[in-house]
């Protein structure tokens, strides 16, 4: 049975164009224009067309953010990903936890990063969920009213490496260095920081929920769905994606079916600074990794 965690009104929501300006040692790009409703930003996402993919300069719809969490559980390491339903492309995939980035976060899209992580990524545990913090700064507790926080047990978020090509907002350098790349299907541009998610030793008989937002009835609607968890633990081998796909229930991992599994656009071989497809089939990227062509590692 699934329970309602919030209502949002989506008008509330404003976000802003983006000039962007790429060459082959860096990306800056820079906000363009009047800020923009959710419905007007949706209608900018058109496909869009570039020959070089190493240096242009291109008016984008807007600016997303993707969180790669990496988690070590009982002795190995994992990569967590969701799935998710994406109404505006008609498909479903696995995917990395994202969000757009709101106009006046798009200076500092790290506060959007690991908003999304406290929104989407819920920890359970036998006495009750875990609260974050991001180095030494708190998360927020979005469900605070709905769920039962524990004081005294929290997970960390750690920033891990990030990419060697600098991204600037205006002249401003964003020091985590996250991945970036301009999806030419939906004219964005996307970011992509690198996290570690440590768990607390006192959490026992952890469990691991995906909560997103759906449009309801002209509300956006966060709904916690007990009986399908939707988040993924993806096995990593020696640094490498093994192919083991994995829930957490109550401190005990459960094998996931991978049969039929798509994955979204971050996993998809870039080019330069270019992504040109809108999803890329599990084995294939599987298939690549193995073959030590991982699109994501090499990114």
């Amino acid at each position: 049975m699934s329970r309602t965690l919030t209502r949002k009104d989506p008008s509330n929501f404003k976000t802003l164009p983006l000039l962007v300006e790429a060459a082959p040692d860096g990306l800056r790009y820079q906000s363009l224009g009047q800020p923009l409703s959710f419905a007007q930003m949706l209608a900018r996402r058109r496909p869009l067309v570039l020959e070089d993919a190493s240096q242009f300069t291109v008016e984008l719809a807007n600016l997303g953010v993707s969180v790669r969490l990496s988690l070590r559980l009982h002795g190995r390491d994992y990569w967590l990903l969701v799935r998710q339903h994406r109404s505006d492309r008609g498909d479903t995939v696995l995917k990395l936890i994202s969000g757009y980035v709101p106009a006046h976060e798009l200076n500092l899209p790290l506060l959007t990063a690991i908003q999304e992580v406290a929104e989407e990524c819920l920890l359970e545990s036998s006495e009750g969920w875990l609260a974050g913090r991001f180095v030494d700064t708190w998360l927020p507790t979005p469900y605070h009213d709905r769920l039962r926080y524990r004081e005294s047990c929290h997970f960390r978020l750690l920033p891990l490496s990030g990419a060697a090509r600098p991204v600037q907002c205006g002249s401003l350098i964003l020091q985590e260095r996250p991945r970036a790349y301009v999806h030419l299907p939906t004219s964005s541009l996307q970011l992509i920081y690198d996290f570690s998610l440590e768990l607390p030793r006192e959490a026992r008989q952890l469990s691991l929920f995906h909560v997103d937002e759906c449009l309801e009835d002209g509300q956006l609607v966060a709904r916690l769905e007990r009986r399908r968890p939707d988040i993924y633990l993806l096995a990593l081998q020696r640094g490498v994606p093994s192919g083991e796909l994995f829930t957490l229930r109550k401190g005990v991992l459960l094998p996931a079916a991978t049969r039929g599994l798509w994955l979204s656009e971050s996993f998809a071989e870039q080019d330069g600074w270019l992504v040109r497809d809108e999803r890329i089939r599990w084995k294939d990227w599987l298939a690549d990794c193995r073959a030590g062509q991982c699109p994501t590692l090499r990114a």
